[in-house]
């Protein structure tokens, strides 16, 4: 299939982005990644046989690996992982093992995920150097001026997020970073690249067991979190107890998210506990510090039978495991980190495109259940696979990523996501230029072309246009992720702050409907319509 055929977005997204020296065509790129992967395992039990169903798969953009993989793979340096993530460390050679990781990481291609929760707060007293701490934003701030400048290949914009447990001291000012001057804002809106705090970095509140318990009313103690920074015990005081402190920051995020649309919320409770860590888009998560996921996603849009999409699901899950061997690495720490946990995120795309070709409104659905259980089966097919290799069992194997350029090469919808908008503005970056571009959503088109009425079509604009729709997003998320061992990321579209679905009178309904789901998603970002310029 050579990009000839793809839309004019599709394959100038493809190029500039994906295709070695701007002249391979798609199937060259298949027949590279896959031969690239495959060649450290290629004579092991099962392997011939993936790679060939792999580049077959890839050539129909059925299964499409993660962008990593279509850049790097065949280069002296084949860094195809994704996702790294970090913890940062409460002492000078902490802050700066931080930095070393995210210049090595960043440089490699790598989207980076931080917690901050074990560095003591603004103004906490030093002991050795004598003075006050600078608390925990100083270095996330630090870390995002450095992601302005440490680009992949001088063109790759970095990806961070910051992570902050709600029961932190600084937790009021890290939610409130991003509340951008007007000065600021204005000059996002003339040109994207002016700077702005912490505008490389998504950031999230981090919630626990202990938080939904104490809001509920739960009088226990914090857990052993609090106490593993050197010894030393640091939080908002004995009001924790009451719940006081979790129904204030959980309402100063809701509130935030509906207006601003610049904090969410990470989920880290029950048999996940203490998995605080995340990548840059949060769908990956782990408990070791300097791990790290390869990632890839199957299309929905592309397969018309169960068997299409068992066969991808096998084939994607043996890809990815093969990457764990041949993948390289941004720094020497992710290596033990990687053989101990060996993360695969198999992810999803085209979901909203396979229901709208069955007739079916965003949401649940009872095939779909069925085509997902057949998705869970990952896990079998990678621990039969590493033991025949004679390699270490995946912890876990599917997260489902946004999928951004991926699903546009793909031409499908995204992750989980409904259709944005019939046609929507896009802005493409590449290197220092910046530019809009206007996109007819490549599903719709193909749905009008049939004679199909674009009025018909519910898309992210649509849902977001009453209570009901809003909750059926959220209802959806929570579904889908009883079948997911990561997380999702997917992020709620609403109306801009101050309209007639979003406004000071909607926080308490949408705070409430939040908190029924919030114990069954492993996190959530909102983005009202207009929210910031750039």
């Amino acid at each position: 299939m050579l990009t000839r055929e793809w839309s004019d977005y599709a394959r100038r997204v493809y190029k500039e982005r994906y295709s070695f020296n701007k002249t391979e065509e798609w199937p060259d790129t298949c027949r590279r990644v896959s031969t690239e992967v495959f060649a450290p395992v290629i004579n092991r039990s099962g392997a011939a046989a993936a790679q060939a169903a792999v580049e077959r798969l890839m050539l129909r953009r059925r299964f499409m690996p993660g962008g990593r993989y279509l850049y790097s793979a065949g280069r002296p340096l084949h860094q195809v992982a994704n996702c790294l993530m970090c913890l940062a460390k409460d002492s000078r050679e902490g802050w700066a093992e931080h930095y070393y990781k995210h210049v090595m990481g960043l440089s490699t291609g790598a989207g980076i995920g931080s917690v901050y929760s074990l560095i003591r707060p603004k103004g906490a007293p030093l002991g050795r150097g004598g003075g006050t701490a600078g608390g925990p934003l100083n270095l996330a701030v630090g870390i995002n001026e450095a992601a302005r400048t440490v680009r992949q290949g001088g063109d790759r914009r970095a990806a961070l997020w910051a992570g902050l447990h709600w029961w932190h001291e600084d937790v009021m000012p890290f939610i409130e970073v991003k509340n951008w001057s007007e000065e600021v804002r204005a000059a996002k809106a003339r040109d994207f690249n002016s700077p702005g705090p912490m505008d490389y970095t998504n950031h999230s509140v981090c919630l626990d067991d202990a938080f939904f318990e104490a809001m509920v009313g739960a009088d226990r103690l914090m857990g052993d979190v609090r106490l593993e920074a050197r010894g030393r015990t640091w939080g908002m005081g004995d009001d924790l107890l009451s719940g006081d402190v979790a129904r204030r920051v959980y309402w100063a995020v809701i509130r935030d998210a509906m207006e601003r649309g610049n904090v969410g919320l990470s989920v880290d409770r029950g048999k996940n506990a203490r998995e605080w860590l995340r990548n840059a888009c949060t769908e990956l998560t782990s408990a070791d510090p300097d791990d790290i996921c390869n990632i890839g996603s199957i299309n929905l849009g592309k397969c018309d039978t169960i068997d299409e999409f068992a066969e991808a699901v096998e084939s994607g899950t043996v890809f990815l495991l093969s990457g764990s061997i041949y993948g390289d690495l941004p720094y020497a720490d992710v290596g033990p980190v990687r053989e101990k946990n060996r993360r695969l995120g198999l992810g999803l795309m085209g979901i909203h495109e396979w229901l709208i070709k069955r007739g079916l409104h965003y949401g649940p659905n009872a095939e779909l259940g069925r085509w997902l259980e057949v998705y869970a089966r990952s896990t079998e097919i990678a621990h039969r696979y590493a033991d025949a290799w004679g390699i270490s069992r995946p912890v876990k194997t599917r997260a489902v990523a946004p999928t951004g350029t991926i699903s546009i090469v793909a031409e499908t919808t995204s992750g989980i996501e409904p259709i944005l908008a019939v046609s929507y503005k896009r802005r493409v970056k590449k290197g220092d230029e910046t530019w809009a571009q206007y996109v007819v959503d490549p599903v719709a088109r193909r749905l009008i072309d049939c004679g199909a009425d674009p009025k018909a079509v519910e898309s992210a604009y649509t849902l977001a246009e009453s209570r009901e729709g809003i909750e059926r997003r959220v209802a959806f998320q929570a579904w889908v992720q009883g079948y997911v061992d990561h997380g999702i990321s997917s992020t709620l579209n609403m109306p801009q702050w101050g309209s007639s679905n979003n406004n000071e009178g909607e926080v308490q309904w949408f705070g409430e409907m939040l908190l029924k789901y919030l114990p069954h998603l492993r996190g959530i970002t909102v983005y009202p319509d207009g929210a910031q310029s750039g």
